[in-house]
């Protein structure tokens, strides 16, 4: 009997023994309490507790944990119904406050960032909800951090994860996206026309004006070039007439052969003034023919001199002479 006690003494001393040893993993933090009031807070590493008297009554990790808040029904301030949900990254700083200050504290902290995203979409229109992504998170960060303070709870960040409208509303912003693409696309197009009409113009006008510009070098070359042939015509006639004059003062015979060739001239000039159907009729006195050739004579020159050289008049004598001895 007596060895029955003692094996159930000892089996009861090393279970109390046993359990007065705790380990406390890394970031990981325990609550003790001593015959139900708190006693003190085991950190990482080997705990010694007093059997029957110490007890664990919470443990929990400092590190930082996510919390995935689920959709909720929000009414935006134009009164559109949209469902939102969230992701909030936390972690406990005071482990006593995590436990003594509030009851479940994970459930706190949901209700908390549903309440607070009520709030804050309510103040915003549909439009702004989707622009103001950014400025929202950084509200509902700093609100959810205060008020999780005393709770010995860090709010590190919080992040909007979808915001999705109703049905009706869906189907409503697609109508509004269709007719804001087909009024962009007018737009474009009708830009685009009126640049390429402006383009077409300013082509146009470039082109008169070049085309202006060739035209009036055309004109300046034309020019230039008919003075220059003009001067190489009266040049080359110049030069004709000294060979004539030189010819006519050389020889004797070339002095008849011009006259019969001027007065050949004469009469076939005559002839073609008749036969024109618009000419006037010309009278011709055949008497005076021999008074018209002496007169063209008159033209080529004088009677040769004694020392074999014709007296030639000036050009200008010559004209004048031929003129008044002409036929009228």
């Amino acid at each position: 009997m007596q060895q029955f006690l003692l094996l159930i003494f000892l089996a009861l001393g090393g279970s109390a023994l046993a359990g007065s040893v705790k380990i406390v993993n890394e970031k990981d933090e325990c609550l003790v309490e001593s015959l139900g009031s708190y006693n003190r807070k085991l950190g990482p590493g080997l705990n010694l507790l007093v059997p029957f008297i110490d007890k664990i009554v919470y443990k929990q990790t400092i590190r930082e944990k996510v919390l995935d808040i689920p959709a909720q029904a929000c009414i935006t301030k134009d009164n559109v119904g949209i469902s939102v949900d969230a992701v909030v990254y936390w972690r406990i700083m005071d482990m006593y406050k995590a436990y003594y200050k509030v009851e479940n504290l994970r459930d706190a902290i949901v209700n908390l960032v549903l309440t607070q995203i009520r709030a804050e979409m309510g103040k915003l229109e549909l439009d702004q909800t989707f622009t103001a992504r950014s400025e929202i998170n950084e509200i509902l960060l700093r609100e959810l951090d205060l008020a999780t303070d005393p709770w010995g709870v860090k709010v590190t960040r919080v992040e909007l994860r979808d915001i999705i409208p109703s049905k009706a509303v869906q189907d409503s912003m697609e109508l509004q996206m269709a007719a804001e693409r087909r009024k962009r696309a007018a737009i474009l197009t009708s830009e685009g026309e009126r640049e390429s009409a402006v383009n077409s113009a300013k082509g146009k006008a470039e082109a008169q004006v070049l085309q202006a510009e060739s035209a009036k070098k055309a004109a300046i070359l034309k020019a230039e070039a008919d003075a220059q042939q003009e001067v190489l015509r009266a040049q080359a006639t110049a030069r004709a007439l000294d060979l004539v004059t030189e010819k006519l003062r050389t020889d004797p015979k070339a002095r008849e052969a011009l006259q019969f060739l001027l007065a050949q001239n004469y009469l076939e000039m005559g002839k073609t003034i008749g036969s024109s159907g618009s000419s006037k009729v010309m009278f011709m006195d055949p008497r005076n023919m021999m008074s018209t050739l002496e007169g063209v004579q008159a033209v080529v020159g004088g009677k040769i001199g004694e020392n074999g050289v014709s007296s030639v008049s000036p050009p200008q004598d010559r004209l004048h002479q031929a003129v008044d001895n002409s036929p009228s």
